[in-house]
């Protein structure tokens, strides 16, 4: 029993190290000469634009669901008219952004994961690199820095699209113009909510490329290894998304709203 356990935390902590060196290539190949700027807008338009619409979808049903279910209690106590404040401060400070991180988890790490995997397997990898192009500073920083810029962006649209299913959802069950209903949901909003909120978004998009790019670029030979990294990348991109939010909300608690 004991040789099993010593044999899985060497495993572990191989597999952390690993990781530490991954990321320290990316940042190495950052400033090397000869960036790939046209595939760093090719990646942008693949995550950015493609996910648009299943991350706006995603936002309209969250801001629509999360008001008809909150109506009724809010009913109750005759508050009725704090819905609108507590949907929008909901969505902004956690909501939002963590489950927009959770669906890019689903689609953009594990794409990325297949993509590379079936690369690695079919030895493309290795080809640029004997050809001497850097594999990593076209594959790999071109994607980690892609998601890095695109989920913040995706979380804003998410964030809006929830605005306005709240405002479609609140007008299911009574009437409230689009102005009031603005001056609500905003009125005691405060920079503060936003800010740290919008920040820690950028490290969903850092753990999400990076979990992805590292799944796929460390795929085993075989064709089943390709699945297997696309499925690892979603399961590890979303346990870094929860550990990264837990750690921001404490953060922020300590040192924003205290």
């Amino acid at each position: 029993m004991s040789e099993k356990i010593t044999l899985y935390l060497n495993g572990f902590l191989e597999s952390i190290g690993d990781q530490a060196m991954f990321i320290s290539s990316f940042f190495r190949n950052i400033f090397r000469g000869g960036f790939e700027w046209e595939e760093l807008m090719r990646q942008c338009y693949l995550i950015g634009l493609k996910s648009l619409n299943i991350v706006m979808i995603t936002g309209f049903v969250l801001g629509f669901v999360l008001t008809l279910q909150s109506e009724p209690s809010f009913k109750a106590f005759g508050a009725e008219s704090f819905v609108p404040t507590m949907v929008t401060i909901s969505v902004i400070r956690e909501i939002g952004p963590v489950v927009t991180a959770l669906i890019c988890a689903g689609k953009i790490a594990s794409g990325i994961g297949a993509e590379l995997g079936s690369m690695k397997v079919t030895e493309q990898i290795a080809a640029m690199d004997v050809s001497g192009a850097n594999p990593v500073q076209y594959l790999v920083v071109t994607r980690i820095l892609s998601c890095f810029f695109m989920v913040p962006l995706l979380v804003l649209f998410a964030d809006a699209c929830a605005f306005f299913g709240g405002f479609v959802g609140t007008n299911i069950s009574g009437s409230m113009s689009g102005m009031l209903y603005f001056n609500k949901s905003f009125s005691t909003l405060d920079f503060t909510d936003f800010f740290p909120a919008f920040i820690k978004t950028f490290l969903f998009g850092f753990a999400i490329g990076v979990v992805g790019c590292y799944k796929g670029f460390n795929a085993d030979k075989g064709t089943e290894s390709v699945g297997i990294a696309a499925n690892t990348a979603v399961v590890a991109a979303s346990i870094w998304i929860i550990v990264i939010d837990a750690v921001a909300v404490q953060v922020t608690s300590i040192f924003v709203y205290n």
